[in-house]
């Protein structure tokens, strides 16, 4: 491992140049011609180390790239993804977001952590491996897609037709960060997901607000409709809905009792007054790892520029997100919202789904978890914690579960990385280590 740490440290410019490299491409939901120029990235860069490089064109999809290369007693796929959020709003951005930067020890771009920034640490930990041991001490898969932040839509079908091409023993996912105390956060499973939106319609346009008093507002319609959907606690009131979550198992309770959260530093760090309910650390982790939510994403309606303007709009919309835990669907869940609106007196509220993804889960005692703590520990020399299931989704049952294979992910982002957010980063430091981290896992989970 010296030797690997070494050529690490050797490359280090050169492994964010390419980084570079990858993030400026725009690679943002819609922009086909930045999804399909990130994809053509991808398979040079596998080909570059050797791999036999595919890529799959979709459909009215992004493309899937494939990547094979290695022998050994063990298979491992690596899944990523190379489309990444939207950077809006732009004037809260403190560098270019397309542009990367260094600044204080970060590396700013948008898909730095989410998820580029783990893909390249895993290239850069194979291409380590091949250049100072001869070869990768397995095989290795790479799965990279392009829909990861529109619900992977396409994703399962692939699986499902190239189950052969993709049969591994084991899945590194798709990454995963450090907490706000330097420690890494590995994650055994993923929550489900649900996205919809909301819609109300008005008049045919939107009217001089004098009218008010009587010409029914969609904006007020939709206030009241959202506001029965959660309670003043933050609590879901979704009639019937939170009794479709399966109860926690002997195995969930011992696991939620090793788990280490950093209450008052998370918070300090974010910069909230207080967590909802005033809940303990105890309830906290529960409720963070084990519990559905309900969250109001954005809103639009009317003029909402500088100055006033009198208007009484037309339309609203509201975009929602649920996270699902098992047993729980996004079909059922759309179901009992419907239910759930038409009897609260909403039925003029429309919903249309903008995507779903089951909750997915691994054995905390597969070896391939094993093997990845035991990297953590050996390249960074302190415990890392494990989450049974982390508190965000992506299609992992579209790809474990179909392959029926274990998972367990870690990564290169931070408490502070702002995924999602302007000012996506990850620390320089926390980069190199991050291949490290790779480099050692496949030599261990090969030995396993």
């Amino acid at each position: 491992m010296n030797d690997i740490k070494k050529y690490i440290e050797d490359n280090r410019e050169k492994f964010l140049d390419e980084l570079g490299e990858l993030c400026r491409i725009p690679s943002r939901s819609g922009n086909t011609g930045a999804l399909h120029e990130a994809a053509e990235w991808i398979a040079r860069a596998l080909s570059a180390l050797g791999a036999e490089a595919r890529i799959f064109e979709i459909p009215e999809g992004a493309p899937i790239v494939y990547g094979e290369l290695g022998e050994g007693p063990r298979t491992l796929l690596v899944y990523n993804h190379y489309d990444v959020q939207p950077p809006e709003p732009l004037e809260l951005w403190n560098t270019e977001p397309f542009s990367p930067k260094v600044l204080d020890g970060r590396f700013y771009c948008r898909g730095a952590s989410d998820n580029k920034g783990n893909l390249m640490a895993r290239l850069h930990a194979v291409r380590a491996c091949v250049e100072t041991m001869g070869s990768s001490p397995l095989k290795v898969k790479f799965l990279v897609e392009g829909e990861e932040e529109t619900s992977s839509k396409h994703l399962a079908g692939f699986v499902r037709q190239h189950k052969d091409l993709l049969r591994a023993d084991g899945c590194l996912w798709e990454g995963s960060w450090k907490d706000s105390q330097g420690r890494h956060i590995l994650t055994c499973g993923l929550k489900g997901h649900c996205y919809v939106e909301l819609r109300v319609r008005g008049a045919r346009h939107d009217l001089h607000s004098s009218y008010a008093g009587i010409v029914p507002n969609p904006a007020w319609r939709l206030v009241w409709a959202l506001g029965t959907l959660m309670d003043a606690r933050s609590r879901i009131t979704i009639r019937g809905w939170l009794k479709e979550r399966r109860g926690l198992d002997e195995a969930d309770e011992r696991a939620l009792k090793r788990v280490v959260f950093d209450a008052e530093g998370f918070r300090e760090l974010h910069g909230f007054r207080e967590f909802i309910r005033g809940m303990s650390e105890g309830e906290l982790v529960r409720e963070f790892l084990y519990a559905p939510t309900c969250t109001i994403c954005g809103l639009r309606a009317g003029y909402t520029g500088d100055g006033p303007k009198t208007v009484l709009p037309s339309e609203a919309i509201a975009k929602l997100d649920f996270r699902l835990v098992p047993d729980m669907t996004p079909e059922k869940l759309l179901a009992y919202l419907r239910r759930h609106l038409d009897e609260c007196g909403f039925k003029d509220v429309a919903i249309h789904p903008l995507g779903g993804i089951m909750p997915a889960r691994t054995d905390c005692e597969d070896r391939i978890v094993g093997a990845a703590l035991a990297a953590v520990r050996e390249v960074c020399g302190r415990e890392p914690i494990l989450y049974p299931v982390a508190p965000w989704s992506g299609p992992l049952n579209d790809v474990c579960g179909v392959l029926n294979i274990p998972s367990v992910s870690f990564g290169v982002g931070h408490a502070d990385s702002h995924d999602h957010a302007p000012n996506e980063n990850i620390m320089v430091s926390d980069y190199g280590e991050g291949i490290q981290c790779m480099a050692a896992f496949m030599r261990i989970y090969a030995r396993a």
